[in-house]
């Protein structure tokens, strides 16, 4: 999930506009839009959802090259190799348990509901030792819950605007073609944005016939180097299981200022409802309930 850090030199290299611009939400939000988004949420299995306790889940990926010299805060390549994440809905919290060349590092992160300048929660640890450093703690807290939206889609965006208690604000932004399905696109003001920020938007490529979300572009605004730059992320190979439908294999680029490949991962394990609580996920590893991996996925 990156850009520049030096977002002015990319910016003229890129030469376009932003394809996602930060524009004021509309006055009231697009009732087929909201509609639509629904939808979505539906075929992603949110009834089945709203009835769990907690997700663990585990990744593995690649980071494809160039990224990590362009935005080595976010990408923290050296750590950032596989992953157990842990989340448990209700409360907002995702914590991440990262393994790498340079050693272990664990986060956890909570969006408290509230006003959309409420920057939520933050810690992390690397080898075991907490860190207070700003920049750490603002992609963290970015990254974190980019990959809760990357997993669930709909389902994140319309739990999140349930629990902010923002109201949802969305409007159709066209239609195209993702990895060969004819999609709807319906676009988001997300108000927390991702992370320690006020403001974000999304935009969700809709599969016109399965309403499964098989893309979404998003800004970055919470990590000061990634502010005006657009990701995107393509979901592949989804399969039902608990009565939800997960993406199994996700690609991700960055698509402005400049258009760069940045990260492949895909889902290994998987399980849910193991009853355990915040305090499992709250320190430098994950402990009780928690700390098995993943059920391995066949």
């Amino acid at each position: 999930m990156a850009a520049s850090g030096s977002l002015g030199a990319l910016a003229l290299l890129g030469g376009c506009a932003s394809p996602l611009p930060l524009v004021a939400a509309p006055a009231a939000s697009d009732a087929d839009a909201e509609r639509r988004l629904r939808q979505s949420a539906e075929a992603h299995g949110w009834a089945a959802y709203k009835r769990l306790h907690d997700i663990n889940v585990r990744y593995e990926g690649e980071w494809r090259p160039l990224v990590d010299s362009v935005q080595p805060a976010v990408v923290d390549k050296t750590y950032r190799g596989g992953s157990e994440e842990r989340i448990l809905p209700a409360q907002g919290i995702v914590a991440q348990a990262y393994r790498g060349t340079a050693g272990t590092k664990q986060v956890t992160w909570r969006r408290e509901e509230g006003t959309p300048a409420h920057p939520g929660a933050i810690a992390v640890w690397r080898n075991g030792m907490q860190t207070a450093d700003a920049d750490t703690l603002s992609a963290a807290a970015l990254v974190a819950e980019g990959y809760g939206m990357f997993l669930l889609g709909p389902l994140w965006v319309l739990d999140r605007a349930e629990r902010s208690g923002q109201p949802l604000v969305c409007e159709k932004g066209g239609s195209e073609r993702v990895d060969g399905h004819p999609c709807e696109i319906v676009r988001v003001w997300l108000r927390p944005g991702l992370g320690r920020v006020s403001l974000d938007r999304a935009a969700l490529s809709i599969d016109i016939e399965s309403g499964l979300m098989r893309r979404v572009r998003f800004t970055l605004e919470g990590f000061r180097t990634t502010q005006g730059a657009v990701a995107m992320v393509d979901t592949f190979d989804h399969r039902r299981l608990f009565g939800v439908t997960w993406p199994m294999r996700s690609y991700e680029e960055v698509i402005a200022p400049i258009r760069l490949p940045a990260h492949d991962w895909r889902i290994t394990g998987l399980d849910v409802d193991r009853g355990w609580d915040v305090g499992s996920v709250s320190g430098s590893a994950f402990s009780g309930l928690a700390a098995a991996p993943a059920q391995a996925l066949p």
